[in-house]
């Protein structure tokens, strides 16, 4: 409901403040400036790249794994990075299950535009938790998504499970 109510307000704060980097990219601008990982809903970083809350979510806990570097398709990366994010990935998944408990994940690449690619010049991964009977009549209906839960409150709770699902990966 936070996020409906403050739409126009974004869209206005967004008009007066743009993005940090000119391309419009918000993963290298939370990249770019760790300071603000509890603003951007950052769980996690290394010296690689990060996980983050996704803020338009395709269900609740939904995350972002993405590498530092911008770069529009997978195979651009060299192996060893794609390895790099491949491990963020694997955190990911740890943290929903750990945080969350959900029935079922999706995880997956869309790579650009005719991909499904929302950020096509940064190639990242989502990880989304899944229940059954979680999608409903609303994005079909009025196109919005109804989100039980703040990303503020997920957020915590990822950072609490996070040394749990640290564990898990090795």
């Amino acid at each position: 409901m936070s996020y409906i109510r403050n739409l126009e307000s974004q869209a206005l704060q967004a008009k007066i403040n743009p993005p940090t980097d000119s391309d419009g990219n918000f993963l290298l601008a939370a990249w770019k400036n760790p300071q603000l990982d509890l603003a951007q809903h950052v769980v996690y970083r290394n010296e690689h790249g990060l996980i983050l809350l996704n803020r338009y979510p395709y269900s609740n806990g939904h995350l972002l794994a993405a590498l530092g570097e911008a770069r529009p398709r997978l195979m651009d990366y060299a192996a060893t990075q794609r390895a790099h994010l491949w491990n963020l990935v694997d955190l990911a998944a740890a943290l929903v299950d750990v945080a969350l408990r959900p029935q079922g994940m999706n995880i997956g690449v869309n790579e650009g535009r005719a991909g499904g690619a929302g950020l096509p010049q940064h190639a990242h991964a989502h990880i989304v938790p899944r229940w059954n009977g979680d999608t409903n009549f609303m994005s079909t209906v009025a196109g919005a998504r109804v989100i039980p839960e703040s990303l503020d409150s997920v957020a915590e709770q990822y950072k609490i499970a996070l040394n749990e699902a640290k564990k898990r990966v090795g």
